[in-house]
């Protein structure tokens, strides 16, 4: 009987040890609060101040965007597809191209079949393209493609043959002055250009409706503000033009977003990425939410690796400039045009890099460990007192607490620990619903002010696709989170729309 009493009063002398332990590491956390709030705050207003000069952009895009002259010669370019058995879509396309109003003459077209098993290749070589094919099921990427397609370019006609080269997917549709228009941007010296992405099936359905919408949204906050400041706008995958000096060296952006690492490599470099307003194209967007997600998970993984990748070169940029400045002689006259151009470098440098980091997974950590976590265990050693229950900045929370007003209080102890942690649950969930019918507005502004350039929708479908945009970022904000953990691998967007060039300019017509 002694051994068991010995026994008992061990396993509670273990756990008064560990009760006490467990009670002054949570007091510990919660004496840490404060300061952490305080540190907190000031990262938030750091990040705030960062990202204000967004709001230039916003202002500038509604009202303004840079307009090129007409060119005084017609460049020679070389058009370059990749494409996975696109054959439902692929016709449409190069019929597109050979409708310009450019000559045909100084227009090549280059597909390269990557590992199709259907018609691709046979249709655009009954086309007068000149296709090559692709077998690598290792190495599957868009970029790997045309990384193969520029070898190819390189051996049989030389990569600076030719002035320049349009990348279009498969799937895209080009307005009959298309080139032309680029043309012009290309003639006044730009680099590297970009152009207005249009939806051929906007109002096919919501989730076709959301993409539609995000490009929109991202030409008149972004692309038209930094092509009207002569800074870098980013590439989006398809619809733009550079020059052959940038692939005089072959393709080599491989990863799975080779739009953004090419963004970025040609920033560092110091080109300019500007955008032409008057240049459309037709885009086709998922209509499948399954296939969204997978879309934008390997985008969510491909900007968080483009991060890792390319931040630190953006980062150093800004302050160190040009990586691979070719004037080392420097003449005094020239003192304040390249102080100019380093003030813009720099900038565009610092712009790209916002774009890149993931701000969403900062935040997150953020709210984990200060609203969630610090201040649980402050509310164990203070408790709760008088906390509104519709608290927070958004207007659904301020509307709620006007005309209703409930309070919790809870003294200091477990249940106040776990009050907390619901309460910091609940707060985050208020605060996304109440952003939700905020971002409702984004889709409202890019009806209103894209009314001229937006086919004809009934309202009843523009009222649901308002209602529906916000969708767009929570999936873009969640797949980031999972990406963080999870391996992604491209896989193909399939295409069947059967929309032509022609169906498009018939509509506007009527």
């Amino acid at each position: 009987m002694g051994l068991c009493y010995n026994v008992y009063v061990r396993s509670e002398v273990k756990m008064n040890f560990i009760t006490y332990l467990l009670d002054n590491i949570a007091k510990f956390l919660g004496f840490c609060y404060p300061g952490i709030k305080n540190i907190n705050t000031i990262l938030g207003n750091v990040i705030t101040f960062l990202l204000a000069y967004k709001t230039i952009y916003v202002i500038l895009g509604m009202f303004f965007t840079r307009k090129f002259k007409e060119a005084k010669k017609k460049h020679k370019y070389g058009i370059v597809i990749a494409a996975r058995n696109e054959e439902a879509v692929i016709g449409n396309l190069i019929d597109s191209i050979h409708k310009q109003d450019y000559p045909d003459k100084l227009l090549t077209i280059f597909i390269v079949a990557d590992n199709c098993t259907d018609k691709t290749a046979e249709i655009a070589r009954k086309k007068g393209c000149i296709c090559y094919e692709r077998f690598d099921n290792a190495h599957k990427t868009k970029g790997y493609a045309l990384e193969y397609l520029f070898d190819r370019i390189e051996e049989d006609y030389g990569i600076l043959s030719f002035d320049g080269y349009f990348v279009f997917d498969a799937d895209n549709l080009l307005k009959e002055d298309y080139i032309s228009k680029m043309n012009d941007a290309f003639d006044s010296g730009e680099k590297i250009i970009t152009s207005y992405r249009h939806s051929k099936n906007f109002d096919e359905n919501w989730v076709a409706s959301t993409y539609a919408i995000h490009w929109l949204r991202s030409i008149r906050t972004g692309h038209r503000a930094r092509s009207l400041l002569h800074l870098a706008t980013n590439i989006q995958g398809t619809g733009f033009l550079f020059a052959s000096e940038l692939v005089k060296d072959g393709w080599h952006y491989t990863s799975l977003t080779e739009d953004r690492a090419f963004t970025v490599d040609a920033v560092a470099m110091g080109y300019q990425i500007t955008y032409q307003d008057a240049a459309i194209f037709y885009d086709e967007q998922p209509t499948s939410l399954k296939i969204a997600l997978r879309q934008r998970l390997r985008w969510s993984k491909g900007h968080l690796l483009a991060f890792i990748d390319t931040g630190p070169k953006l980062f150093l940029n800004i302050f160190l400039g040009k990586r691979d400045s070719k004037n080392k002689k420097k003449d005094k006259k020239d003192f304040w045009p390249r102080f100019v151009e380093s003030i813009r470098h720099r900038f565009a440098s610092f712009d790209v890099l916002m774009l890149t980091v993931p701000f969403s997974v900062i935040n997150l950590v953020r709210w984990l460990l200060v609203s969630v976590i610090f201040y649980s265990f402050y509310s164990y050693t203070k408790g709760l007192t008088n906390i509104n229950f519709f608290g927070g900045s958004t207007y659904l929370a301020q509307f709620l607490k006007m005309i209703i007003n409930v309070r919790i209080t809870i003294e200091p102890g477990i249940k106040a620990l776990g009050g907390a942690f619901l309460i910091a649950i609940w707060a985050r969930i208020f605060y996304r619903i109440g952003s939700y019918f905020e971002h409702i507005i984004e889709a409202v502004y890019v009806f209103v002010i894209e009314r001229k350039r937006i086919k004809k929708i009934p309202l009843h479908k523009k009222i649901l696709y308002c209602f529906t945009w916000p969708i767009f970022d929570i999936i873009g904000r969640y797949t980031t989170y999972i990406a963080l953990f999870k391996k992604v691998e491209w896989k193909p967007i399939p295409h069947d729309s059967k929309i032509t060039i022609d169906d498009i300019n018939n509509k506007a017509k009527n």
